[in-house]
């Protein structure tokens, strides 16, 4: 989402971008949001979506292939005032119209499909991702206050969510470290308060912890019964840092007596000439059981007009690989390493706000050999999509 015409009377022009929820992005973010209505009276509409087809087959014996279809539309209504604004979103999917368990993704787990835990599966997203408003209030010259949530919102909690961040705005593949960083960003019931400065955020959060059910049509009832903080620092155009501690109570379906202490830290860049890049880690402490760990860096190269690279390595140590409680590896940890490279050639339509892009990933991992009789010697991902956006 990008910087508000608001936030730049109130906040230094330039000095940050605004990211999912409430997360903040550099101010360099060159993402450019679809369609800008004036609706007159300092009033605006901003309309952005896209819808991606996809082809993926990722090797070995637990891989698997799947054409599919991943899409999001948003709009954003904002409403200036003197001394203020007010922000009305909506952001939502249908991807429900997926299969419960979503697509192939080796090596990512989290939430729940058919009565069982989703393992080298990425669910799909639900119907509303957002449903939320902004309410910002100056009380100094570039300082404001502001109140944000909704019944679909994103509490202060990690970095901004991966489709929402320069450094992956191509990649057609979640994280299989999405459930370590950015999981809540479809969250049923959040209320966060904080304060704003050029420089700096600091925010708090109430949330509901519990993780999406698979039944994606609809909205959860929310529940404020979990809590984060989060502080973010925005020295210069070309850089955002946040580091944020949440405790969720009972995130997931299957271990609901279970609640996680979640820990995160990033930093993400843009040099305003085409390059967007993030590096971050993330520790997720539960209630029962050790403290896992995970690594995560991306980025994205605009080399030209029409040609760009990408790429993201992930590390992380889980212990979700085998579910079954009679399997011998069931509850063991494993550190698994992700590489993935990406191209994609981009086309825009004269003066539209209609963009193509045209490309594909592949991926490799790093893994115990105690992993091989599952998941083969050298599995891999290959992965082509097309994706046609209203705005990037």
């Amino acid at each position: 989402m990008a910087h508000s015409a608001m936030a730049h009377d109130m906040a230094m022009p330039g000095d940050f971008a605004e990211g999912s929820g409430t997360a903040r992005l550099p101010g360099n973010e060159p993402m450019n949001h679809g369609l800008h209505l004036d609706l007159g009276s300092g009033d605006s509409l901003m309309l952005h979506g896209y819808v991606r087809g996809i082809f993926t087959d990722q090797t070995g014996p637990r891989g698997g292939d799947k054409l599919y279809a991943q899409s999001m539309g948003m709009a954003q209504y904002e409403h200036p005032f003197e001394g203020g604004r007010l922000l009305l979103r909506a952001m939502g999917s249908l991807e429900p119209a997926m299969r419960h368990d979503g697509y192939p993704n080796l090596f990512a787990t989290g939430e729940v499909a058919y009565g069982q835990p989703l393992v080298d599966r990425q669910h799909p997203h639900d119907l509303f991702m957002e449903l939320a408003a902004r309410l910002d209030v100056e009380i100094a010259e570039g300082t404001t206050v502001f109140v944000y949530g909704g019944p679909v919102a994103e509490p202060a909690l990690g970095p901004s969510a991966f489709m929402h961040r320069g450094s992956a705005r191509y990649n057609p593949e979640a994280p299989i470290t999405h459930h370590w960083f950015d999981s809540t960003h479809i969250t049923y019931g959040v209320v966060t308060a904080g304060i704003s400065t050029p420089k700096w955020q600091l925010e708090g959060s109430a949330f509901r912890g519990r993780e999406p059910d698979e039944f994606r049509w609809n909205i959860e009832a929310p529940k404020l019964v979990s809590w984060s903080v989060r502080a973010t620092f925005s020295p210069t155009r070309a850089w955002a840092f946040q580091a944020s501690y949440g405790h969720l109570k009972s995130p997931e379906e299957l271990h609901s007596n279970e609640n996680e202490n979640r820990t995160t830290v990033s930093a993400n860049y843009d040099n305003g000439r085409g390059v967007s890049a993030m590096a971050a880690f993330s520790s997720k402490q539960r209630s029962a059981g050790r403290a896992l760990t995970a690594w995560l860096s991306e980025v994205n190269w605009n080399v030209d007009r029409h040609n760009t690279l990408f790429g993201r390595m992930e590390n992380v140590a889980n212990d979700e690989l085998f579910v079954d409680p009679r399997h011998p590896l069931h509850d063991q940890t494993f550190r698994v390493t992700k590489f993935q490279a990406g191209y994609a050639y981009r086309l825009a339509f004269a003066d539209s706000p209609l963009r193509l892009a045209l490309g594909g990933t592949v991926s490799a991992f790093a893994k115990p050999a105690a992993l091989d009789p599952y998941y083969g010697n050298n599995p891999m991902g290959f992965t082509v999509f097309a994706k046609l956006s209203l705005g990037e």
